[in-house]
């Protein structure tokens, strides 16, 4: 599920069967043929999975901290022999509370509204780059770029990292090879630690090394918690918001009557961007049972592996009406694409803001916009999203002298 790509308006269209009435509540996803093989799936053990499809039974299983885990989750470092936490998101209750309650003040209103001008310094300089000529590469020279010079000017990291950033972080989540995911792993780790290393040395004003200085309940932190609390961070922070755009403006590209909604009603960007979230999850959060017990009548083990399948629970019909429908005016809206309970994604509000502001001055400076025609639109409905998409719109010549006009 997810992993073969289409070129529907609505790419997740195919999985609107697990709506059906005669669907069970729990499937089985079982262990490949062969074993494991390499990559992200030796990582379960392929022992195969539970599919948990349905909104309600979602929403259990990331706020039900007593039968559920997310112990050891997004720890990829194992691969290499690493034994240090991915933190806070492989930490359970209720050690994970210190962590959030430490890094929380860096992505909460306060910290973004003092972005908000960076953040929007940041966009129109890229967007006025190409606004004139009429055309842009919107996946590979923007959405690919964009949030991750925000993530990487709140981190601190120098700007000359950022190809090496993006290709260490393409092996480690997408070549499913041990061997490129090994040597992704060591690079990024030995450029982390130097960067640690570094910011204790010489402190400054951006989060690593507010985090290397940190104390928590009164204690510095130990070397292991400073490595997992940066390497989750550099992990999270590069391709989830690259992905949402691609997919968002493919979305208004093939369905114009959206791009027309947001210019005669730009008080609505804000709800737009929570329905643009909620129809394109771009992941499927995992947990394990943490004892036995039976649910949906089935009998679960302690350590069985569950998968919480977004594009179920975020086109559910008995949580949304007319959910396949993208309605820019939904209210409430309450997705699960930044998952929920106490692992709700610790960049949700920063996210949040970079595709506001972006929407906001893209409609101020680009015309209506189309795909280049003969470009290929096809997608991939979850993190791989689409790589290259050219868009074109017109720009019409003022008078001789005069700066160009965009109509």
């Amino acid at each position: 599920m997810g992993t073969q790509p289409n070129d529907l308006v609505d790419p997740y269209e195919p999985f609107g069967w697990l709506a059906g009435e005669d669907i069970p509540r729990l499937l089985f996803n079982p262990p490949p043929p062969g074993g494991p093989g390499e990559g992200l799936a030796a990582l379960s053990g392929g022992k195969g999975n539970w599919i948990v499809t349905h909104y309600e039974d979602i929403d259990r299983v990331y706020t039900d901290n007593e039968h559920f885990s997310n112990k050891g989750a997004a720890e990829f470092q194992r691969v290499i022999g690493e034994t240090f936490r991915s933190i806070p998101l492989g930490v359970d209750p209720p050690d994970h509370a210190k962590y959030r309650h430490f890094l929380m003040p860096h992505f909460g209103p306060a910290r973004l509204n003092r972005m908000d001008g960076d953040i929007r310094a940041v966009v129109t300089e890229m967007i006025d780059e190409f606004a004139d000529k009429g055309e842009v590469d919107v996946a590979w020279d923007f959405g690919r770029v964009y949030p991750v010079r925000i993530f990487m000017g709140l981190m601190g990291f120098p700007p000359a990292m950022f190809e090496q950033f993006l290709d260490w972080e393409w092996d480690i989540l997408h070549s499913y090879s041990f061997e490129k995911m090994g040597a992704a792993l060591r690079g990024v780790l030995e450029f982390l630690r130097e960067f640690i290393h570094e910011k204790e040395a010489q402190p400054d004003d951006h989060l690593v090394s507010a985090i290397v200085h940190g104390r928590i309940n009164g204690e510095p932190l130990t070397d292991e918690e400073k490595i997992g609390i940066v390497w989750f961070l550099w992990l999270g922070g590069l391709d989830t918001v690259a992905a949402t755009i691609s997919q968002m403006f493919r979305r208004m590209a093939l369905q114009s009557e959206i791009q027309d909604e947001l210019r005669a009603h730009p008080d609505r960007i804000q709800t737009a961007v929570e329905e643009f979230l909620r129809t394109q999850p771009i992941l499927s959060s995992t947990r394990s049972a943490t004892k036995d017990f039976e649910w949906h009548g089935l009998q679960i083990k302690q350590g069985d592996s569950f998968q919480c399948f977004t594009p179920g629970g975020n086109f559910d019909p008995a949580r949304f009406d007319d959910p396949r429908t993208f309605d820019m005016t939904r209210k409430p809206n309450r997705h699960m694409t930044f998952i929920a309970g106490v692992h709700l994604c610790l960049g949700a509000s920063l996210a949040r803001r970079e595709l506001r502001i972006l929407l906001d001055e893209w409609f101020k400076r680009i015309p209506t916009f189309r795909v280049k025609p003969g470009a290929d639109t096809s997608v991939f409905p979850g993190l791989l999203s689409i790589r290259n998409l050219p868009l074109v719109w017109d720009v019409e010549q003022g008078d001789p002298g005069m700066p160009l006009q965009l109509t």
